[in-house]
């Protein structure tokens, strides 16, 4: 089978990525052999390529927004069936056994496992994954508005209730990319009034169109003072302006996997009168379910740019440039 390996991390101008011929996989136990229709492409798999994350092993394939079809299952398996369409997203193991594991946490386990990372994604004709960590899809979406929501949704998704946004509060929002459009979808859906802090006038075209009442660049800081914000664009030097423009017991969730350094802090312009600033680690599969649960209600508008999958070089770099609007996906089955 065709399959895109993390050859030399590296910038991403320089090609990390090499395209080789792998054996295709076969399903043991509870796993699942997923025939790859589309992969999406997360700023994750720019920082696995570009080595700002370190790879887990040598020549991993990337990608962990996966949907395809079940073709082969191991003797186990007992959710799914060859013919169903499944979803594999970023977690896909946890030891289940730990404190976090027991108490609900999984997304903090202390022995996970990563798609794309630990073991081979969806930048290939074929993936496996284990059932129990395989997502049932929502029907009234195509494979290629499916992929984005497997990571850039959920994530956004975890990140949006970290930033603890009350019922129609006014949410701020940094960087405005592949999650963060699916994420303001949802607030708005549960009454959230949104500001959309990026340089690119595209993306703020697209946050106006989604429903955001102000668009503008971090600089200037949004009209009114906000009672949660996110910030999706791996700038650690936006964190100070973020914080800023919180209002008293406001929550700023930082919802990236690598950030730059974060400048020097003011504990009385940033911090106190109980602003919160957190961090977002993976998701949980509850998060999954719930996320994939409320896209059809809302219903989602999905954003994406697709590239053949001889191109997925390219997606990165564009990916890297900010010239993507919305999600890039990889379109493997027709590549």
């Amino acid at each position: 089978m065709r399959a895109w390996v993390v050859d030399r991390p590296g910038p991403v101008a320089g090609s990390p990525l090499r395209l080789v011929d792998k054996p295709v996989p076969q399903p043991d136990g509870r796993e699942l052999r997923v025939r790859i229709s589309v992969c999406g492409v997360c700023r994750t798999d720019l920082h696995l390529a570009e080595g700002d994350l370190i790879a887990r092993r040598r020549g991993v394939t990337p990608g962990h927004e996966v949907v395809g079809t079940v073709d082969a299952v191991g003797p186990s398996v007992a959710r799914f069936s060859p013919g169903d369409r499944v979803g594999i997203a970023w977690l896909r193991h946890t030891c289940g056994i730990c404190r976090f594991c027991v108490r609900g946490d999984e997304n903090l386990c202390v022995r996970p496992r990563f798609t794309g990372w630990d073991d081979d994604g969806g930048y290939a004709d074929y993936a496996l994954v284990d059932e129990d960590y395989a997502y049932a899809l929502p029907a009234g979406f195509a494979d290629h508005e499916l992929a984005p929501l497997l990571c850039a949704g959920i994530i956004g998704y975890r990140a949006l209730r970290r930033s603890r946004l009350p019922r129609g509060g006014r949410l701020g929002i940094y960087g405005f990319g592949a999650s963060a459009h699916l994420a303001a979808q949802v607030a708005l859906f549960e009454g959230a009034t949104l500001s959309v802090m990026t340089r690119s006038e595209e993306a703020r075209r697209l946050a106006a169109d989604l429903g955001a009442t102000w668009t503008g660049d971090a600089a200037q800081g949004p009209p009114d003072p906000l009672d949660a914000a996110i910030l999706f664009a791996p700038v650690g030097t936006l964190v100070p302006p973020a914080l800023a423009a919180l209002d008293r017991g406001g929550t700023l969730a930082i919802a990236g996997i690598h950030l730059s350094d974060i400048p020097g802090l003011d504990y009385q312009r940033h911090l106190f009168q109980e602003r919160s600033l957190t961090s977002v680690t993976a998701n949980t599969r509850r998060d999954g379910e719930e996320f994939l649960a409320l896209a059809p209600e809302i219903p989602l508008k999905v954003i994406t740019q697709a590239y053949p999958f001889p191109d997925a070089q390219r997606a990165l770099e564009e990916l890297a440039a900010d010239r993507v609007t919305g999600a890039a996906v990889i379109e493997v089955a027709s590549g």
